[in-house]
């Protein structure tokens, strides 16, 4: 469909947005707040398993969802594209719910470990769909400030394991390493199968519709989203998009643009994890729980401190997400990437001196207040941009395919963070690990500078234009090659 528009898609690109769309959005991004909620409340749990684990068996259980979602989103991209998007936002439901189950119940490592996969499997394959199907029916004007709230909902996600991990342990704090961990696991079954019914009521993709000549589901997708077409106007469009891959019928779909599109969100996506975001919710408890421990205070309340003091940490993530939706369509993808990397450099080195020479109740707020900051800066620039982009910069012929491998590098980026950061804590210890995060943080402020366009306010079919050159950067928001 690319470089066509006939009437239909062309209004769903210029509309106003109304209640239907947020619900929409809201659904296709279930998945999101499950993708926070089974990623962090590993990390409540972690101290509580009644399992010998070294710094290696901590990182691959904990790792073990992070490899899963680097399975499922490279599965994802090729099926959904079959598929539809529906369809697998559905099954991924069923993977959350089964592999929550299995977590709970487990009585040994390998078990726990297979049940985080599972989840990981739901959670990569969700987190290449999402965005990509909101992409698909949101006006463009709006598309970022929708898009994001797919990163709203993992931050929601986040903050409810550790609100939930903080009310279990406080109500039963006596079996933390026999019960309650267990329920902190399992209970994510809940949500995932409330999703599972709410999702079989989403509309699929009219643009992965009329790609696949359904004229009749494609017509009852535009009476939801608010549009009235009539059948020869959907046969129109149908005919038009028919025409568009008649055209491009024996020539490669992964043109330059996408496949250079597609290379420039992968690094994005590999930078957005190693500069060390999901340290802090994956092993946020065990970090902090050290800087409670305190004569008078018992294990299990140290912990619950270190819970406590992550939740924390969660709501800063949760309201500085409404800085992204609120301006990532005014301000831009790319001018809040270059701030956010700056300020997380920043925060990074603050926490760092913390770590490194200060000791008692100052380390602890130095600490917490870098954290805070340096994940204010993440959720307003980078957290939600790199899932907007993901969506928005391939055409809807390969969106699903490309999007999957965007998300699955993504996952092996955070497989590899995760894994490695135990080792890299116990050789160089938190102070350095965190200034060389910093350093990768200066790195992604350049890459940014140089190589990401503008997409802001384009569709979906216009956006691709913008790789097939250079970034324009005079005007960031107009391709460098004149067609």
């Amino acid at each position: 469909m690319e470089n066509t528009k006939a009437g239909l898609l062309e209004t769903l690109d210029t509309r106003d947005i109304g209640r239907f769309y947020i619900y929409l959005a809201v659904l296709a991004t279930i998945g999101g707040f499950l993708f926070g909620f089974d990623s962090s409340n590993i990390g409540s749990a972690l101290v509580f398993l009644p399992f010998k684990l070294g710094p290696v068996a901590t990182g691959i259980i904990v790792a073990g969802a992070s490899l899963g979602s680097f399975v499922g989103a490279l599965a994802a991209g090729p099926l959904t594209d079959k598929f539809g998007r529906k369809s697998l936002l559905l099954i991924d439901s069923g993977l959350f719910a089964v592999g929550s189950l299995i977590s709970a119940f487990a009585f040994e490592p390998v078990t726990l470990t297979i049940g985080r996969i599972i989840i990981g499997i739901a959670i990569g394959a969700d987190s290449a769909i999402a965005t990509a199907y909101i992409s698909e029916f949101a006006p463009a004007r709006r598309r970022g400030s929708l898009a994001i709230i797919q990163q709203w909902m993992i931050t929601i996600g986040i903050l409810a394991a550790y609100v939930i991990a903080v009310v279990i342990l406080w109500i039963a704090p006596g079996v933390a390493s026999t019960v309650d961990w267990r329920i902190m696991l399992g209970i994510g079954f809940i949500p995932a199968i409330i999703s599972l019914i709410m999702r079989a009521r989403m509309p699929e993709s009219p643009r992965w519709l009329l790609e696949h000549g359904n004229e009749e589901k494609a017509m009852k997708a535009f009476n939801l989203l608010g549009l009235e077409p009539t059948p020869e106007e959907v046969h129109s469009e149908a005919v038009a998009v028919r025409r568009e891959q008649e055209r491009v019928a024996g020539q490669s779909l992964w043109t330059k643009p996408v496949r250079r599109a597609l290379l420039i969100v992968c690094i994005f996506f590999i930078l957005q994890q190693i500069t060390g975001i999901n340290v802090a919710f994956y092993y946020g408890p065990h970090l902090l729980t050290p800087y409670f421990v305190h004569p008078g205070t018992t294990a299990v309340q140290s912990e619950i401190y270190g819970v406590i003091a992550a939740g924390i940490l969660a709501v800063v993530n949760v309201i500085a997400t409404y800085f992204a939706f609120r301006f990532i369509d005014s301000i831009g993808r790319r001018r809040l990437a270059i701030g956010a990397y700056i300020g997380m450099a920043v925060f990074l080195l603050v926490g760092s001196y913390g770590a490194s020479f200060l000791s008692g109740i100052p380390q602890l707020i130095v600490v917490m207040v870098g954290f805070a900051l340096f994940i204010a800066c993440f959720a307003i620039g980078i957290g939600g941009t790199g899932w907007l982009l993901q969506g928005e910069v391939f055409p809807t012929a390969v969106r699903g395919r490309a999007s999957g491998i965007g998300a699955a590098v993504d996952w092996l980026a955070n497989y590899g963070l995760v894994l490695a950061f135990p080792i890299m804590q116990v050789g160089f210890g938190l102070g350095w690990t965190m200034i060389v995060f910093a350093v990768l943080c200066v790195v992604g402020i350049f890459f940014v500078y140089f190589f990401l366009p503008e997409t802001k306010g384009h569709s979906v079919e216009q956006v691709v234009h913008l790789f097939e050159g250079p970034v324009n950067r005079k005007n960031p928001g107009e391709p460098s090659v004149t067609r």
